[in-house]
């Protein structure tokens, strides 16, 4: 599998088999994907990995912890066109995937939850980085986020990246024993898709190029 073809390939999977990813192989990927660029070669991520019983460990503390909203580290407010139509569509596709109208909030608020389940994938990462690092940084985590993913889906892997767990930030602090100073940035579900699930047959669109690209002095 080429790099094209893994980008084509990778999407946000939201239903995992149950079988078992060895560890060697995450600590394979997840060194691998430390060859990202990152601007001074600072190199901010710090990564946390966790399957087996200290992963349904973390779920079930997740089901009895009071979410907490981040400031700054989510959708800006009062989301502006083209972007509230995106996210709002893209809401909806996932949604009429599983047949979820938009007034069944019990069903919404139950898909949403799967979350802090990993999705069942058997293997949930946390990457955590340094309260004080700025923008830039998080650029830095962005850019070994994507690399580490594309590595999975060569290894025939499926992921999904989760803002979801920045609500969870003392919690994982404290569970994961990370120094203090540090915050949660996302985590990501790795396992093996799960084919014959309806969520995973919805793929999100892409904006055409004539909405974001521009070239110039170029034949």
């Amino acid at each position: 599998m080429n790099i094209e073809q893994a980008l084509q390939q990778r999407r946000s999977v939201r239903a995992f088999t149950p079988q078992t990813v060895p560890g060697e192989v995450v600590r394979t990927l997840l060194e691998t994907a430390s060859q990202a660029p990152s601007g001074g070669n600072m190199q901010p991520w710090r990564v946390t990995a966790v399957g087996g019983q200290a992963l349904k460990d973390l779920s079930a503390k997740a089901k009895v912890t009071e979410p907490v909203q981040r400031p700054g580290l989510s959708y800006p407010p009062g989301l502006w066109e083209p972007y509230r139509s995106r996210r709002f569509e893209n809401g909806e596709e996932l949604y009429q995937a599983l047949n979820i109208g938009r007034e069944d909030k019990n069903a919404r608020l139950a898909q949403l939850a799967k979350n802090g389940e990993m999705f069942g994938a058997p293997v949930g990462i946390f990457i955590a980085v340094e309260e004080r690092m700025g923008y830039a940084q998080w650029v830095d985590l962005g850019i070994y986020l994507q690399s580490f993913m594309l590595l999975a889906a060569e290894k025939g892997l499926a992921s999904c990246a989760q803002g979801f767990w920045r609500m969870y930030n003392d919690m994982l602090l404290e569970q994961l024993a990370l120094p203090g100073g540090y915050q949660i940035a996302f985590g990501i579900a790795l396992g093996y898709e799960d084919t014959s699930a309806p969520i995973n047959q919805w793929r999100s669109s892409r904006a055409t190029s004539g909405e974001w690209l521009a070239l110039q002095g170029l034949d």
